[in-house]
């Protein structure tokens, strides 16, 4: 046993990287396997479920994880703790309560279940490696014995039984031949003593003797029997260790036979590495150009600026210095003035009229200007103000731009305007280079000069809105960031929001619904007509020129004030659908309208021909209804359609909406997916106004769903 336990030391140079805790960037000490099969020093593990219980009591605040400088959490690790803040949890003293925190090296949610720590296992494996590499690490310190008397003796061994180091003569003493201790297991000297049978942390009494296969961990009799792993594909432990120990080897075999490959790639990586370093300082060196590019326009720019204020400045001193003399002249005994009490004293007449005309003249413009003065010129530079706001919006972009970055593209067909708007883009490759996206948005308003566009950052390819007025048209745009480097803006896209605030409602099973006729879905969202044997029986007595029954169905919530929209879709193989507004008073006349029966137009007896029934047929509908169907959209004929039948008839959309003002009285229907109005009439409101639909023959309807947090670009896996 000796000579198999004291034999040449395991070769470990070069495996320093694996045998560093990824949290304390320090050698395992008591190393746990977590269930993603990392792992982690039991004090780190400690540590972190203390400091995210710290995190939950400060709120998340930098502060709380300063006590524990063993470990480095990063960021995106912290970000988890909003949601488990709500938890209620408070720190114990001793152990921490928290049994969920993330993985520092795969960043998984890791659940240590109701057990905690004390349900992991130790990885004795990787701590007695470890311990080698110590011991390399420290071939010149050597292990002294636990029993001599001082001075202590190098040990020589290392009993794992007694979890001690012993001298020979010690050991001889201790290890007396011919008793229970001289069979104990002895290794050479090492302070890494483990137990010589791994008992199960759930059932403690227990030695594990079994692999789950699902869990990938050592399971004991007791766990498949009626723990958590009763109904798992085990195996025997033995079977497990052959099995894997054989992959283990072959892996190994496959690696060292492709060591010449390996080294090849290092070299090939070392040129990689040099190659980027040449590269990098290529790239910054073009960077600091183009600044040097920019800094030298805007120092022009500054001089030229600074040069025009400056020549503007002398310009207006001259002139305001120039003016200050000419009324300084207009002083007693100086300039002007003083000049012309001079001429006055002049006698000969003739002389003084020769003169005074010259200076009377002056004199004159020196007291209209002094009635009525006015600076030479102004003060203000209020046009050598230098507008930048555009310039610094140009430079806030300012970014590394790839042409291995794809300009992603916003799909109008995905996206959708309703109670909020969800806004979807993709890559024309259909793949995701980029890390994360922006999308930017603002209103059209030609009423504005500069536009303000509205920033936010997207993890996903599609973002949902809700700070969007109604009945207003927005432009988007989006561009990818991989790091540092980012992408063209795609093509603004401009989307129009629903004409009024979103209706909810759902179809109405009880009043007048026709469960014989018509079919709702579970949630009530969707109503099918379908022409089968109850539609033919109907249709038995009936002969030519008569048509059947339509079916009616209204939402089950009234509109009493306001302006409203809600859109819905209908299925392009629909025969014939009415859809608009009844008020509550008509309700009963719409589910037993005579009028839907036959048209006396065309029965074979009833001697009319003039089409005037059909007038009457119109005007007597009890609600405000348009008629859908054949993948057409048909407006109304009215005084003010256009005559023309075929004008009359537009293809139908496959959104449609309807927009009820009940203060004005009016209701229009909408091309949804433009928010267009295709026609609009007025509607009496005096009553509560419900949604109506009435489908015949082979049709089917779809309200249209709200747009709600499902739609959102970025799913919280934590």
């Amino acid at each position: 046993m000796e000579s198999d336990r004291l034999e040449s030391p395991v070769a470990i140079k070069g495996i320093e990287r694996e045998l560093i805790c990824p949290a304390c960037k320090e050698l395992f000490t008591h190393p746990l396997i977590l269930p993603c099969q990392h792992n982690i020093c039991h004090k780190c593990v400690k540590e972190i479920l203390f400091a995210f219980e710290d995190s939950f009591a400060d709120g998340g605040s930098e502060s709380s994880n300063q006590s524990s400088p063993r470990i480095r959490i990063s960021a995106s690790s912290m970000d988890r703790i909003d949601r488990i803040n709500r938890s209620g949890r408070k720190r114990n003293s001793l152990t921490p309560r928290s049994t969920l925190f993330p993985c520092p090296s795969c960043q998984r949610d890791i659940d240590l279940g109701e057990r905690g720590i004390n349900g992991l296992f130790r990885n004795f494996t990787l701590e007695t490696i470890v311990e080698r590499y110590r011991q390399a690490a420290r071939a010149a310190i050597a292990i002294m014995c636990d029993f001599c008397k001082p001075p202590p003796q190098e040990s020589t061994k290392s009993c794992m039984d007694c979890s001690a180091s012993y001298c020979n003569e010690c050991f001889k003493i201790h290890h007396p031949w011919g008793t229970v201790k001289a069979q104990h297991e002895y290794v050479g000297p090492t302070t890494n003593f483990r137990p010589k049978i791994l008992m199960c942390p759930e059932h403690e009494m227990e030695r594990v003797n079994m692999y789950c296969e699902i869990c990938r961990r050592p399971v004991c009799h007791l766990c498949k029997l009626g723990g958590g792993h009763a109904n798992h594909r085990v195996t025997t432990m033995s079977t497990a260790y052959k099995t894997l120990k054989e992959k283990l080897s072959k892996d190994i075999e496959y690696l060292i036979s492709k060591e010449s490959q390996v080294k090849a790639h290092i070299t090939q990586l070392d040129l990689l590495l040099k190659e980027t370093e040449c590269n990098s300082e290529r790239a910054k060196q073009e960077a600091s150009q183009s600044f040097e590019k920019l800094y030298h326009v805007l120092e022009e720019k500054k001089y030229a600026a600074l040069r025009a204020i400056e020549t503007s400045k002398n310009i207006r001193l001259e002139k305001l210095q120039t003016q200050v003399e000419e009324y300084q002249g207009l002083l007693e005994n100086n300039g002007l003035v003083g000049y012309a009490q001079e001429v006055l004293k002049e006698t000969d007449p003739s002389c003084f009229v020769q003169t005074a005309k010259q200076l009377h003249v002056r004199i004159q413009k020196a007291t209209e200007s002094l009635k009525s003065f006015r600076p030479a010129a102004e003060t203000t530079f209020e046009d050598f103000v230098v507008d930048t706001a555009k310039q610094e919006d140009i430079l806030g972009d300012l970014s590394f731009h790839s042409n291995g970055l794809e300009i992603p593209e916003i799909n109008e067909e995905q996206c959708r305007m309703y109670n909020k708007a969800l806004i979807s883009w993709e890559c024309p490759e259909k793949t995701d280079s980029a890390d994360i996206y922006v999308l930017e948005y603002h209103k059209l308003n030609k009423e504005e000069e500069s536009v303000t566009w509205q920033k936010t950052e997207v993890c996903g390819k599609s973002k949902v809105l809700s700070d969007l007025d109604d009945d207003s048209s927005y432009a988007f745009r989006v561009r990818g960031y991989k790091g540092s480097i980012c992408s063209p803006w795609s093509r603004e896209v401009i989307l129009r929001t629903p004409p009024a605030p979103v209706f909810s409602f759902l179809f109405d099973d009880k009043c007048g619904y026709n469960n014989e006729h018509l079919q709702l879905n579970p949630r009530r969202t969707s109503v099918e007509s379908r022409a089968g044997f109850p539609l033919l029986l109907g249709s038995e007595r009936l002969q030519v020129g008569c048509y059947t029954t339509l079916d009616y169905i209204i939402g089950d919530t009234g509109i009493a004030k306001g302006k409203h929209f809600w859109a819905f879709s209908v299925e392009s193989y629909s025969y014939l659908v009415k859809v608009g507004v009844v008020p509550s008073n008509k309700i009963q006349k719409l589910f037993h309208n005579t009028h839907d029966v036959t048209s006396p137009r065309y029965e074979q007896d009833s001697g009319h021909d003039s089409g005037s029934e059909d007038a009457f047929f119109d005007s007597s509908q009890p609600c405000t209804l348009v008629t859908l169907g054949m993948k057409k959209f048909f407006i109304p004929a009215t005084p003010a359609a256009p005559k023309d039948p075929a004008s009359r008839i537009l293809p139908l959309p496959s959104c449609l909406g309807i927009c009820l003002d009940c203060d004005r009285g009016r209701v229009g229907f909408y091309d949804a997916g433009r928010m267009k109005c295709l026609y609009e009439c007025e509607v009496d409101c005096s009553g509560l106004m419900y949604p109506a639909f009435a489908l015949m023959g082979g049709a089917a309807v779809h309200l249209e769903e709200a747009v709600t947090a499902k739609h959102r670009e970025y799913h919280d896996d934590i």
